[in-house]
């Protein structure tokens, strides 16, 4: 009877999952390390109406998936994500938004001896109100300390673990001595599948603000790559064109060249005091000066010419 029991429920937690994968057509996959069985059961709290979670043993879940990629070729790529302690969330929602609620309900936890530190562990100078007795555990771990009104203070910050440490024993009681709880558990996101797709977790806090800055700096280079050897492409061909329309604007006004577009160039050179015709009256409450100089006439001239033979529509 308990071997049928066993194949029984192996059978439906099969059939769960088959059904959870061609439901939804995306899902975390989702790192369980140091969650117990309360906080768990918050978790599936949180996440009621917007995501399922479905933890399992990583053969039957590899099986189950083997046994479905003959209709879903793309299911293969979850199988060599599936190792330690793993689990899946589906969800059709926004994938940003699932992984802020379940960001949202890690628990702290105190430092235990033998674990890896998921983040560096810094204790802050302070007074610990400890006894005389207790030195030994601060020189142990090099901290310095002094005594003040017959308690341990001490002296400055102690950066007392990194990331990825393993947490000795003296750095475990130190901890707890000083109720310190400098973690946090909680389902961890390692990989995210979405309609085929399997990536990182990073790509999700890409903005499309990021893409178009970084879109519009490949264009850019691409645009300066093509105009130093002269290949033209859709990225340099406007700054070609107005390069161009310079060099002639240059030449005309150089020599008795014309053409259409220059005519307006040529003739202010020839008389610019048609310029303050064109140029708007000062305000009533700006005070002019007694006399412009001719110089800044000219530049004021030129900057304007620039305008009127359609730099703008390239610059």
């Amino acid at each position: 009877m308990g071997r049928e029991d066993k194949a029984t429920w192996k059978s439906n937690y099969f059939s769960k999952l088959i059904q959870l994968i061609e439901e939804y057509p995306k899902c975390f996959i989702v790192g369980a390390d140091n969650v117990g069985s309360k906080q768990m059961q918050q978790i599936r709290m949180s996440l009621r109406g917007a995501a399922v979670v479905l933890m399992g043993k990583n053969t039957m879940m590899r099986k189950a998936i083997r046994g479905h990629v003959e209709r879903n070729q793309s299911l293969e790529k979850l199988l060599p994500h599936i190792r330690g302690n793993v689990g899946f969330v589906f969800t059709r929602g926004e994938l940003v938004e699932i992984r802020e609620k379940l960001l949202q309900n890690k628990v702290r936890a105190p430092a235990r001896a033998g674990g890896i530190a998921p983040c560096p562990v810094i204790i802050p100078a302070q007074n610990t109100g400890l006894g005389p007795e207790k030195t030994s555990f601060f020189q142990a771990l090099s901290i310095p300390t002094k005594i003040s009104k017959g308690t341990i203070e001490i002296i400055n910050d102690v950066h007392i673990l990194k990331e990825g440490d393993k947490v000795g024993a003296s750095e475990a009681t130190l901890l707890n001595m000083l109720n310190i709880s400098p973690f946090s558990y909680g389902l961890v996101v390692e990989m995210v599948y979405d309609s085929g797709t399997i990536f990182e977790p990073r790509i999700l806090d890409i903005k499309p603000e990021d893409l178009r800055e970084k879109f519009i700096e490949g264009a850019a280079r691409l645009a300066a790559v093509c105009l130093v050897i002269g290949y033209p492409t859709v990225a340099s061909a406007p700054h070609s064109i107005a390069n161009g329309l310079r060099n002639l604007f240059a030449i005309a006004a150089a020599t008795d060249v014309e053409f259409k577009e220059a005519e307006k160039l040529k003739e202010y050179l020839k008389d610019p005091s048609k310029f303050a015709s064109e140029t708007p009256a000062a305000p009533a409450s700006t005070i002019a000066p007694a006399e412009a100089p001719k110089k800044a006439e000219v530049k004021e001239e030129s900057e304007e010419s620039d305008e009127d033979m359609g730099f703008g529509l390239f610059d």
